[in-house]
């Protein structure tokens, strides 16, 4: 197939277009001409696509009106069909300039995951029908952010999903390029809409575009970043608005550590949970987030502060979770509240996660000294700690997020 496609196309190229990319009818139509500019040069074209910008939120928002907590596979259920709006109006577009083009959702494009509902991993990607349209002389359009069971039930892949589908796409089809094309010119130093003296980067590594995407930049999700990293995918984050270059994300090289810090992100959509007087047990802390993991929910900075004053021994537990999973890890840690016996759960869903990333940390001391004197200068407590060797995350107050991001970036980019 691979010496086939050599002989007679010039390239393969998967392209995923987000929702800002695709927002409107006009913008739906300027995909189209760009497809077709690389369609004119003898390339075949795989392009992935989210739902329109806004689509899914409208369509939660429905689904909040009629119960607060729906299940899992009917909110799946519901959310595929944002991807698949798109699908048919980008094939559409295409046939208008009269090119061939066919639509599939995640399914037809041979996308089988696991059985977790909203948060589903692929397994595997069989690809054998995307490739004999391609084949065929269409441009395939696929359908972001969604898959299917072996049992043949709708998954979603989880926020950002898109990401996800394009990078495995490029590795089952063994694309010759992956091109990931959003509202911005690549990967920045910063959020430019937060922090004007934000630069554009020309490459980054895997790791640390992972860590940025774990962390809050928005540019992409981190699963995918991590696909790529396992699969060898090299790809470009570009803008849809422009033709100017993107971002390359690829191996580390050498010259990449003479970089200290390449980026610093804030992430909004973090809660913080808190189980005050929790006992002081071997096995406490196990079972607690045994019970989150089991119900898929990801946690990510834990602080253990153990109480010295009178009486049995007990601790305060802290951790820091994804907004939209608050409701879910409420139910859960009242569940065992009487087996536990810890005294109460606080919640505080102001709070951000501000990080500073870069593989020149590895090699360059007093990174976080800097860090925090910047903060401390801001008037900015600090509440939770985290690092790893190529990042440092802080909780703070989330109300001073924004001044907190400018001044970090200011202290090491500016």
């Amino acid at each position: 197939m691979a010496n086939a496609r050599q002989s007679n196309f010039m390239a393969l190229i998967v392209q995923k277009y987000g929702g800002s990319s695709v927002g409107n009818p006009e913008r739906i139509k300027n995909v189209a001409k760009r497809v077709a500019k690389y369609r004119a040069k003898g390339d075949q074209i795989v392009v992935v696509v989210s739902a329109m910008s806004g689509v899914t939120d409208n369509l939660i928002k429905l689904a909040k009106e009629i119960m607060p907590l729906p299940t899992e596979r009917e909110m799946d259920m519901l959310l595929a069909t944002g991807e698949q709006t798109t699908i048919a109006l980008t094939a559409m577009a295409l046939h208008s300039l009269d090119l061939k083009a066919v639509s599939l959702t995640g399914s037809q494009a041979g996308i089988v995951t696991d059985d977790v509902h909203t948060k589903a991993k692929i397994q595997h990607i069989a690809p054998k029908q995307v490739h004999a349209l391609l084949d065929a002389g269409n441009v395939v359009i696929v359908a972001g952010f969604q898959g299917q069971t072996s049992a043949g039930h709708i998954t979603t892949l989880g926020r950002g999903g898109s990401d996800l589908t394009a990078i495995a796409l490029a590795a089952a089809l063994k694309a010759d390029l992956c091109q990931i094309y959003t509202d911005v010119d690549g990967v920045y130093t910063a959020d430019p809409r937060i922090v004007p003296g934000a630069r554009k980067l020309d490459e980054i590594s895997y790791d640390e575009m992972l860590e940025l995407a774990s962390l809050g930049a928005k540019v992409m999700q981190s699963r995918s970043v991590e696909f790529a990293k396992n699969f060898g995918v090299i790809f470009e984050v570009r803008s849809s608005l422009n033709d100017n270059p993107g971002t390359i994300v690829k191996e580390e090289t050498k010259n990449m550590e003479d970089v200290v810090i390449r980026g610093v992100s804030l992430d909004k959509h973090q809660a913080k949970v808190t189980l005050v007087a929790v006992p002081d047990q071997p096995g406490v802390a196990a079972r607690i987030f045994k019970a989150l993991g089991d119900a898929s929910i990801n946690v990510d900075m834990i602080v253990q502060n153990i109480s010295h004053g009178a009486g049995k021994p007990a601790t305060d537990l802290s951790f820091t979770i994804d907004k939209p999973d608050l409701l879910k890890t409420r139910k859960v840690i009242d569940g065992f509240k009487a087996e536990i016996g810890y005294r109460e759960a606080i919640a505080d869903e102001n709070i951000g996660k501000l990080s500073i990333v870069g593989v020149g940390m590895r090699s360059h001391s007093g990174v976080a000294a800097k860090m925090f004197e910047t903060l401390a200068r801001e008037g900015v407590n600090i509440e939770m700690i985290s690092t790893s060797e190529i990042k440092i995350s802080v909780v703070i107050e989330l109300t001073k997020g924004e001044q907190a991001m400018k001044a970090v970036h200011a202290a090491f980019l500016e």
